[in-house]
């Protein structure tokens, strides 16, 4: 069964009793044993400083960052609800056509059905639960092997989409509806001030929630006698997480302040960060992920906690395909198209491991940037697309060695 170390948390384990060591020491023996999160932030900073300088400093251009963030949501959306299908053990295929066919339902019921846009949100998402039970009814109930369903489900909602659309486009949308995947949040300056002050509010909190976070799970780990990471490294990476949301909400507030789809991310991120790290269905998850033969003489109904996972990964798909509709301002029949792939390279890039038990909201997160950030640099210095689809797949097949490496060097540390 997998363990609070196999999510990549530091808590979960005795501190081990032995000869001390000194600060430095133990600093680079925790951060030797965090590879995988150490290397993914590495990463990340590494390429936007890569691209920071080809491109003359237009990748941080506060209205690049802004426009990286809206273009690239969708894809962190499905990201979120794809961990937790690799986490859980399975995969999902399908959710970039449930992404056009839940974009079509809402164009449809918006432009030729007269509904209010905020209902026809609503009605989507439910409509985006049956889909994810449609497929979570087969593979956990069924025993048909979730890549099997999913394949089938992509073909299956594409035709659907195709149908309900009648191979035609529908725009345009109401202008509220396309606040959702494009608008910002109201300018409290009033387009006056150097700085939008409500995204400095924003900002300033997250950044004191984060800190606070951190020093009281600290304390929490330390009072159960917990292992955790060295002082200087959890003061470090403290430091740095607060300074990276400051830099960014002062890039966000010099343009046109915060992005409406960005609370929704923050929120999505803070929310299913705590639900698998703290509920018990997100304990169910990541151990049958782990190893599904314990969980299930554990007690645990992996078949239930099958069906729910691609439950939640339906709606999360209804979700992006209504941001993206109404980023498009467009609800079309291509929709969606291998937002599959890119949704599945963010959760291995963000440190998920292939075989499942192991994963990370956040990590999924950091891999989608990671994927946004290689398109739009490369875009922005005239690579072509051939080559775009070349160095990603090459940087997929690196984070999986990297994954596959990192397992070997811990069995070997353990023989």
């Amino acid at each position: 069964m997998s363990t609070l170390t196999d999510q990549g948390s530091s808590t979960g384990v005795p501190a081990p009793k032995g000869k001390p060591q000194g600060i430095v020491g133990s600093a680079l023996n925790y951060l030797t044993g965090q590879l995988r999160q150490v290397g993914l932030f590495i990463a990340l900073i590494a390429i936007i400083i890569f691209f920071q300088i080809a491109t003359n400093g237009i990748t941080l251009a506060p209205i690049n960052v802004s426009n990286l963030i809206i273009q690239n949501s969708y894809i962190l959306i499905l990201a979120v609800g794809m961990v937790l299908v690799i986490i859980a053990g399975h995969i999902d295929l399908s959710v970039g056509s449930v992404v056009a066919f839940t974009g079509a339902a809402a164009g449809v019921m918006i432009t030729q059905w007269g509904l209010p846009w905020w209902l026809a949100a609503i009605l989507c998402l439910v409509l985006g639960a049956a889909v994810g039970a449609w497929q979570g009814f087969w593979i956990a109930y069924f025993g048909i092997p979730a890549f099997i369903v999913t394949l089938a489900g992509m073909l299956t909602f594409r035709g659907l989409t195709q149908i309900v659309l009648q191979n035609k486009q529908i725009s345009p949308f109401p202008e509220q509806f396309r606040d959702l995947g494009s608008g910002f949040l109201p300018d409290l300056g009033g387009g006056t001030s150097f700085l939008e002050p409500l995204t400095v509010i924003i900002g300033v909190l997250s950044a004191a929630a984060l800190v606070g976070s951190g020093i009281r799970q600290r304390m929490i780990r330390r009072r159960h006698q917990l292992v955790d990471e060295p002082m200087p490294w959890f003061a470090a990476k403290l430091t740095l997480t607060a300074a990276m949301v400051l830099f960014i909400t002062y890039l966000l507030a010099s343009y046109r302040g915060t992005p409406i789809v960005l609370v929704i991310l923050g929120l999505l991120t803070v929310g299913y960060s705590a639900v698998m790290n703290r509920s018990v269905w997100g304990r169910h998850i990541y151990a049958m992920g782990g190893n599904l033969h314990a969980a299930e003489l554990s007690g645990i109904n992996t078949k239930r906690t099958t069906f729910t996972v691609f439950i939640n990964m339906g709606v999360l798909a209804a979700l992006a395909g209504l941001v993206f509709t109404a980023q498009l301002n467009l609800a079309s029949p291509k929709a969606g198209e291998g937002f599959e792939l890119d949704a599945i390279a963010a959760v291995f890039i963000g440190g998920a491991a292939v075989t499942g038990g192991i994963g990370r909201v956040t990590g999924a997160i950091i891999g989608g940037l990671i994927i946004g950030i290689l398109n739009n640099g490369m875009s922005i210095m005239g690579v072509g697309t051939e080559y775009q689809q070349l160095i990603k797949g090459l940087v997929l097949l690196a984070a999986v060695a990297f994954d596959v490496f990192n397992k070997r060097r811990g069995s070997a540390s353990i023989t």
